[in-house]
């Protein structure tokens, strides 16, 4: 019994090497210093800018002291109504966030044009339970936000500086 969990304990760890799986690790950003431009309100900014100190690159304090500024010019939040019970009592929500973005180089020059990310989950709501859904909603938000800052790391680790 036992050598059959061992095989096909080894056939997965060998599956997963060869496809060429790997942890992300940190992000290798083509900028030394990069400065985020954001409203007081935006949580991505908040989540990039954390995320940035923690890497090789360095989170400027100052827009002329970077190589790069990462411009968030919007970000959204909303939850729309899926469905409703015979009852006319909401079952579902659709939460939607949405962050626009633009990098520019130190002279200005755009390096990612305003581009935007949408993002949405489908949340099922329950009136018995009103604090637990609350807290299920801001879970859900906080998990648009990582994804959005994953994107757009993700995006500029992509940039090629030119020579």
């Amino acid at each position: 019994m036992w050598s059959f969990r061992f095989f096909g304990f080894i056939a997965t760890a060998l599956t997963l090497a060869s496809c060429g799986f790997a942890l992300r690790g940190a992000y290798e950003l083509p900028y030394r210093n990069v400065f985020v431009e954001a409203p007081d309100t935006s949580q991505v900014a908040k989540s990039l800018r954390r995320e940035l100190a923690q890497g090789p690159a360095k989170l400027a304090k100052l827009a002329t002291e970077a190589d790069a500024q990462l411009l968030i010019k919007n970000e959204r939040r909303d939850r729309q109504i899926l469905s409703l019970s015979g009852a006319g009592r909401v079952r579902e929500y659709t939460l939607r966030m949405q962050v626009s973005y633009q990098l520019v180089d130190r002279a200005g020059a755009v390096i990612i044009p305003t581009t935007e990310i949408q993002l949405s989950r489908i949340f099922a709501y329950d009136d018995a339970r009103v604090i637990a859904k609350q807290q299920e909603e801001n879970m859900l938000f906080v998990d648009m936000e990582r994804d959005a800052m994953g994107q757009i790391l993700r995006r500029m680790t992509a940039i090629r500086r030119p020579s």
